[in-house]
């Protein structure tokens, strides 16, 4: 299957999954963090969006250990940037219904938390089809080293994705199932 051939079957089995309340351990993630002696205490996630593994509970608890949380803000011509939010902070919901900060302080996570729609054993991962993470990883990976760790439910993966050039693999994929 093509890209856009797994993004529609892994789209609408995520749609009907939608009741579940799946949740990723926490503490995996700590670990992962603690591996990778991530120094910086800047982290980057996302607002949950169309049937997304919710990552807020997540956020709260790095926001609990003093860690400065963002959130992405989608740019003009297909650019976006993370900027600094706190879970007391108010949102505004952009043109594709997502809530993002109002903050005008752009923050360069250390960790990123990457939505995605599908993932294979190589962590390689499929996004909506707009290339807004993979050109942002791009970018930052240029200015310094950042972790990133793909959220997902175990249904999500699949057997391969062919990938391109432009196409960032992720450092670990975390599902409900560990990593």
């Amino acid at each position: 299957m093509n890209k856009s051939e797994i993004r529609k079957k892994i789209l609408t089995i995520r749609k009907l999954n939608k009741t579940k309340k799946i949740n990723i351990n926490f503490s995996c993630l700590w670990k992962i963090i603690n591996k990778e002696k991530i120094k910086g205490k800047s982290l980057g996630g996302y607002y949950p969006y169309n049937y997304e593994l919710n990552d807020l509970e997540i956020l709260r608890k790095f926001e609990e250990k003093k860690f400065n949380i963002s959130l992405p803000k989608i740019k003009t011509n297909s650019q976006m940037n993370f900027f600094k939010w706190s879970f007391s902070d108010p949102l505004a919901i952009n043109n594709f219904g997502i809530p993002e900060p109002i903050s005008k302080k752009i923050i360069y996570p250390d960790i990123i938390l990457v939505p995605l729609v599908a993932f294979d054993e190589n962590l390689n991962r499929i996004g909506y089809g707009g290339g807004y993470y993979d050109r942002y990883l791009k970018k930052i990976k240029k200015k310094k080293r950042i972790l990133l760790i793909g959220l997902a439910y175990s249904f999500q993966k699949v057997k391969k994705i062919q990938i391109n050039k432009y196409d960032i693999k992720l450092d670990y994929i975390v599902t409900e199932k560990g990593s």
